[in-house]
């Protein structure tokens, strides 16, 4: 396996050598599932776990990632991984759940295909939602409307979607009619690496078997009456593809918190952005401010007012969100200080 063909490169080159150990080797995860590892090594693919000391590691693997691992030539082989590599991007969101910590998805990918059909799935809040968190990942997004076939007004959605997606790009394709799936091959290439994101039911285990060229990902049909899948795939997986480049397929996301986003929403939201810097007072909240462009944006109908209460309802979520990381980190620091004062009455200092 040429290393080269997926994605490793000079960057992760030198921080591979700084590790100065002859008995690693660069490895790439390609499968992820409740604490089991695949990694793809010059030797091939093969079964991989973390050392008791990474279980303890704040950052751990995830698919995409770039490790450092001991091969073991025995039969079959595997790899132990000792070391996680800088990344160069990583799609992450708020873990579901009251808990306020951040679940890595995926890392190290070039372009994020956000997935979503043309049926009862279509929602355009929920890919500017998607858009949000692959902008922040470093990643370049595009929109992909699958079953256009079974649209009536396709050329009425996709404006819709780039009104909602400013410097994106947009494609609406149909796997089964082949409707607009060359349109992949240009974001597709040696050492480039794509990640399909969407909900369940929209097609992405479905376009990764059309870049296969083959039935590699098991696909189940989407019920009628509400246009939901069965989660076929269950856990995150990498392929090669036989054209060069890598496509990693994900579950369907119930649930898409944001996470530490600010950039990811400024970027999704640039229009609405471009329009606060217009405004009289540099701290314009528009809502009733006087000479806030937004407001009189929404009212000559230049700006959907659908799109900018969801840009305000991301917003709030991400101040919440700061302000509960904020509390949990003073917490965690009088729990420390709480801890040394402590140990200190017991040696009676």
């Amino acid at each position: 396996m040429n290393l080269q063909d997926i994605g490793y490169d000079s960057d992760f080159a030198h921080h591979f050598n700084q590790l100065n150990n002859d008995s690693l080797s660069p490895c790439r995860v390609s499968l992820e599932q409740r604490g089991l590892y695949a990694v793809i090594t010059e030797y091939g693919e093969m079964a991989a776990i973390p050392t008791g000391k990474m279980l303890y590691e704040t950052e751990k693997p995830v698919i995409g990632d770039w490790v450092a691992a001991q091969i073991l030539h025995e039969q079959p082989p595997k790899a132990i991984i000792h070391a996680l590599l800088p990344r160069k991007s990583k799609f992450s969101r708020k873990e579901a759940g009251s808990r306020v910590r951040e679940q890595p998805i995926a890392a190290n990918i070039d372009t994020v295909f956000v997935v979503t059909g043309l049926d009862q799935n279509f929602r355009a809040a929920r890919i500017e939602r998607y858009l949000t968190l692959a902008w922040e990942s470093g990643a370049k997004p595009v929109v992909l409307l699958t079953k256009c076939d079974l649209c009536d007004d396709v050329g009425e959605k996709i404006s819709d979607v780039m009104a909602s997606a400013p410097g994106v790009g947009v494609h609406a394709i149909s796997c089964v009619q082949g409707i607009g799936m060359e349109c992949l091959a240009n974001y597709i290439s040696a050492g480039q690496s794509v990640a399909l994101l969407g909900s369940s039911g929209v097609g992405k285990s479905t376009i990764v078997n059309y870049l296969l060229g083959d039935s590699v990902q098991r696909v189940q049909e989407v019920r009628d009456d509400d246009s939901r899948g069965r989660h076929t795939t269950t856990h995150r997986q990498m392929f090669v593809l036989p054209s060069g480049g890598m496509v990693i397929d994900t579950p369907g996301m119930r649930e898409l918190q944001l996470w530490n986003a600010d950039d990811g929403l400024a970027e999704a939201f640039s229009d609405i952005e471009k329009l606060g810097e217009s405004c009289k007072f540099r701290d314009c909240k528009h809502v009733n401010e006087p000479g806030c462009a937004v407001i009189k944006a929404l009212g000559d109908g230049t700006l959907d007012a659908r799109r900018f209460e969801n840009y305000r309802k991301m917003l709030g979520e991400l101040h919440y969100l700061e302000r509960k990381q904020d509390a949990g980190a003073a917490l965690t620091e009088r729990e420390k200080w709480k801890n040394i004062h402590k140990q200190k009455r017991k040696i009676g200092m």
